[in-house]
């Protein structure tokens, strides 16, 4: 079995060689006249979506507004179950919740790096 460090290091040298691809296909694509011309039209179908949500947004007012602030309680109130299972399992406590209709939930914990300074 690999070691930590002969994953990363594949890794690393994988991202890097999906990143050169990615770049070639960028240069293809915007040699290609025909894929610029949807490029616009997309965008100016964007535009015009744009336009017609933030009308909608303004007709529903404080309902709208609602909504947003419903966003970042429940962007909150995430960060806290993620604070509150990641102690409990540090203190050797179970880590699960049931729902309303007693489906039970357990935790996904996942690890990522970043570069240090």
């Amino acid at each position: 079995m690999k070691d930590l460090q002969e994953v990363f290091n594949d890794l690393q040298e994988a991202k890097k060689e999906s990143k050169e691809i990615r770049k070639e296909y960028r240069d293809a694509l915007s040699q290609d006249a025909q894929y610029q011309e949807i490029i616009e039209k997309m965008n100016d179908l964007k535009e015009k979506k744009k336009n017609q949500e933030l009308a909608a947004q303004r007709d529903m007012g404080s309902r709208w507004e609602k909504l947003e602030d419903l966003k970042e309680e429940i962007k909150s109130m995430q960060e806290m179950i993620s604070d509150i299972s990641l102690t409990n399992l540090v203190d050797g406590k179970t880590v699960e919740v049931r729902d309303e209709y007693d489906t039970l939930y357990e935790p996904i914990y996942t690890v990522a790096f970043k570069k240090a300074n």
